[in-house]
């Protein structure tokens, strides 16, 4: 897409009818017809396999038992280069659904069964882009875990690959499903917030993230385990290290670390509260300040991007050193949404501007009384039973994955989480990467579609 202008509601009609029209053209994709048939009928079960068997690929299979009988889906595949993980998920599918799955080391002997329709990738964050690739030309719907890319050519090649099929295809960013957020997002299109300025994400956590010390997998695995080649998977060659290959997001080749883990849901739901797409502008900055140990990525880390037709300064922050005080806060000029909580969090407050509230909303004294008299209301919805939501809220969501098969069933529908919210929420990402790493603030020029380090325009 090389015009980013458009407003996301307007996008989204074009990419339907797009994506409508890709399942018409002769030879867009290498489409199995058996398959076909079988996801799309409104009745017959849907077979998934998994692509990368760690630990959220656990998580992937968890969901899927969520919705194993109102959805009707199975669970036929694991695959994965390491025979240790792929024991251990046939093993966990055995478990959840009772069933004997096939088992492959290599994804495209996996991708050629014919009785399977979709695939769950969870494998390394830079290998998530090539890996969609690969799926929806096999003729596989597909659930990508985020953030789809760490390079921008690589997002360019998922977008391509999917646009050019007639696969449906969700990125992981789960919040885009959940209830409170779409209320949230209906609050801000209504307009009862005014002119939106600025946007502020506050994550933060408290431990050495994604570095274990004593990680059996890394003691247990040898070279000979696995196909290290495969894993560098287009990446220059280095020798074996299995520290790299358990903890890829701490190594600044593989991974931005925070930026490609947490900051790709901040961005991403920038995008889909203001229908906005790609930042016009990144700087960033920040360190290993709390635990220099091994990693190569920050652990402190702070982006400011601006959106210059939204007029809209978004900022987000994350430390792994004080987890106290996260929060999310869109400020606009005639009100304020603020979510107690970090990602994904679903206690949200409206707050009118122009009140008397010295200080600002006092949510531990004086939450009551604040709503009692009309000051501020929780935003909740009938999934949360009209109550004030949760701050910590499961990653595992049915509601995103329900959203990604009824589409799959009715494949007219686009998915909350399509491929262009993981192109825009993986550029997002790899701005504030390189605006950290390089020291310079840079742009986005949304018609050659590249970062440069100058102004566009």
């Amino acid at each position: 897409m090389a015009n980013n202008h458009l407003s996301r509601r307007k996008f989204l009609g074009k990419t339907s009818a797009a994506i409508a029209g890709a399942a018409l053209a002769s030879g867009s994709a290498s489409l199995n017809a058996a398959s076909y048939e079988r996801v799309k009928g409104a009745n017959d079960r849907i077979n998934i396999g998994f692509i990368g068997c760690g630990a959220r690929s656990s998580d992937h299979q968890t969901m899927v038992k969520t919705s194993e009988k109102d959805k009707n889906l199975g669970v036929v595949a694991v695959c994965d280069i390491w025979a240790l993980n792929r024991e251990k998920a046939a093993a966990n599918c055995k478990k959840l659904f009772g069933e004997e799955v096939k088992q492959f080391k290599y994804t495209e002997d996996m991708l050629k069964m014919s009785e399977l329709d979709a695939v769950m990738i969870g494998t390394g964050d830079f290998q998530h882009a090539k890996v969609l690739a690969e799926v929806v030309k096999a003729g596989k719907d597909c659930y990508c875990e985020k953030p789809m890319a760490t390079d921008v050519d690589d997002a360019k090649l998922a977008r391509r690959a999917v646009l050019s099929s007639s696969q449906i295809v969700q990125m992981g960013s789960q919040w885009v499903s959940d209830p409170i957020q779409l209320k949230v997002r209906d609050i801000i299109r209504s307009g009862k917030l005014g002119q939106i300025t600025k946007i502020e994400q506050v994550w933060n956590d408290n431990n050495p993230r994604w570095h274990v010390p004593t990680d059996p997998d890394v003691a247990a695995i040898r070279e000979t385990d696995t196909d290290w080649n495969r894993w560098l998977l287009g990446k220059p060659y280095v020798p074996f290290d299995p520290w790299k290959y358990f903890e890829f997001r701490i190594f600044r080749d593989y991974s931005g670390g925070i930026t490609s883990q947490w900051m790709s849901h901040g961005a991403g739901l920038v995008h889909f509260y203001t229908d906005t797409a790609i930042p016009d502008s990144m700087v960033a900055n920040g360190g290993i300040f709390g635990w220099p140990d091994i990693r190569q990525n920050p652990d402190t880390f702070q982006a400011l991007a601006t959106y210059d037709d939204a007029k809209l300064l978004y900022s987000y922050t994350s430390n792994y050193a004080s987890m106290f005080g996260d929060y999310t806060c869109i400020r606009g000029k005639a009100g304020t949404l603020f979510a107690h909580g970090g990602e994904g969090s679903s206690r949200w407050f409206l707050i009118p501007e122009h009140q008397d509230l010295p200080g600002g909303f006092d949510f531990y004294e004086g939450m009551k009384e604040a709503i009692k008299s009309g000051k501020a209301e929780i935003i909740t919805t009938k999934e949360y039973d009209m109550k004030l939501g949760p701050v910590n809220v499961s990653d595992n969501s049915k509601y995103h994955l329900d959203n990604w098969i009824d589409c799959m069933r009715d494949r007219s529908k686009t998915p909350n989480g399509h491929i262009h919210t993981g192109f825009w929420h993986s550029v997002a990402s790899i701005m504030a990467t390189r605006a950290y790493r390089e020291g310079k603030k840079l742009y986005w020029d949304r018609t050659k579609e590249e970062i440069v380090d100058h102004p566009v325009g």
